[in-house]
């Protein structure tokens, strides 16, 4: 099994740092970077659990639920790399390298 503590980490942070942060913070952008990664992250999941199948798409469940939609997307996505087959280590090294820049950009 891989280890995938890297990017739960990255992503309970930047999700930590959504959930405190102020409404006017939320809503010039952060929230957007946080949903866009959180869609990304899960995205990339179904992709590899399902492959062949259409990835759903996460709803926009506003802005005081995307902390929690980026840790669970994070979490799904770990999960899934935690077990997938050799050769996965590129794909998580993306996937931390997404929340780090997803984070940066959001201003927090």
């Amino acid at each position: 099994m891989r280890d995938t503590t890297e990017l739960t980490t990255a992503a309970e942070r930047f999700a930590d740092r959504l959930r405190a942060a102020p409404q006017s913070r939320l809503q010039r952008g952060a929230a957007t970077e946080g949903l866009a990664l959180a869609r990304e992250l899960a995205d990339r999941a179904q992709r590899l659990e399902f492959p062949g199948r259409e990835p759903r798409t996460m709803p926009d469940a506003g802005v005081f639920a995307v902390a929690d939609q980026l840790a669970v997307a994070a979490a799904d996505l770990a999960e899934t790399l935690r077990t997938a087959p050799p050769g996965a280590e590129e794909a998580l090294d993306e996937a931390v390298r997404l929340v780090r820049e997803a984070e940066a950009r959001s201003g927090l």
